[in-house]
């Protein structure tokens, strides 16, 4: 039976509560801020993990060089449909985000909705950073977005394991890790799944999976930067909307703003 990262257009209904379009203006917003000498908006973007590419296609849109990079082949046939239906100039790239080689170098690299939780190993989290590193020019920045420490040290969860989101065909239904617990050893959850698509006038069909994620703390990301080289944390978020700290009582995500040196 596929599981949720090859059946994208399920994966892309689950997310269909995200405001991508209020990201991307943060994205932007930020880019602005940290980039240094020359704050210029960025010319070009590499969006790891992409999946479908719903911010690497936003950002397309509004007239940047894009490049969507992910694992899935099916997600990547996704992102090119939706490109090319949209009339977006997109690049994607079937590719490890620990491991690969594309030509030129970009303003901007992004990583959204807790998608370095897929990296399991110190080792491996260090890798991606420095391939990420060698793919931007001196002073582009990297933006990482992961999960807040309080969904897994505080009594309350910052986010909901449970939503439902309208989506053009339907109602969607998403169970995404509620009881699940993490090893305190490996700091990895096993997240059970479950997204049922209520499809008017159509079928109702459920797509399950058990996805291994791995959680991250800020004190971990902070000594990959430092052993990966070349990077330097700039700025640290919990929100995308109000830019909140990362420890104001409303963050609800682990933002993290990276320039390369």
């Amino acid at each position: 039976m596929p599981g949720i990262y090859e059946e994208p257009e399920y994966y892309e209904a689950a997310c269909a509560y995200r405001e991508v379009p209020v990201e991307v203006d943060a994205l932007l917003r930020w880019f602005g801020q940290h980039h240094g000498a020359d704050p210029h908006l960025p010319q070009s973007v590499l969006e790891l993990a992409a999946g479908p590419a719903e911010h690497s296609r936003n950002l397309a849109g509004r007239g940047l060089q894009a490049t969507a990079l992910d694992l899935s082949p099916a997600m990547c046939d996704r992102a090119r449909h939706l490109a090319e239906s949209a009339g977006l100039k997109l690049t994607v790239v079937q590719a490890d985000m620990r491991d690969f080689s594309l030509p030129g170098h970009f303003d901007l690299a992004i990583t959204m909705l807790n998608s370095l939780c897929h990296l399991f190993s110190l080792d491996d989290m260090v890798r991606h950073l420095a391939t990420v590193g060698r793919h931007l020019d001196s002073g582009g920045l990297y933006i990482t977005e992961l999960a807040h420490p309080a969904d897994f040290f505080a009594a309350e969860r910052r986010t909901s394991s449970e939503w439902t989101s309208e989506v053009p065909d339907g109602v969607v239904s998403v169970r995404w890790g509620a009881q699940d617990h993490i090893d305190p050893v490996t700091q990895i959850t096993r997240e059970h799944v479950s997204v049922t698509w209520h499809q008017r006038g159509g079928p109702v069909r459920t797509v399950t999976d058990v996805v291994p994620n791995r959680f991250w703390t800020a004190t971990e990301l902070a000594a990959a930067v430092r052993l990966a080289g070349g990077f330097s944390v700039v700025a640290s978020y919990g929100d995308f909307g109000a830019d909140l700290p990362l420890d104001a009582a409303g963050a609800w995500r682990m933002i993290l703003v990276l320039r390369r040196e």
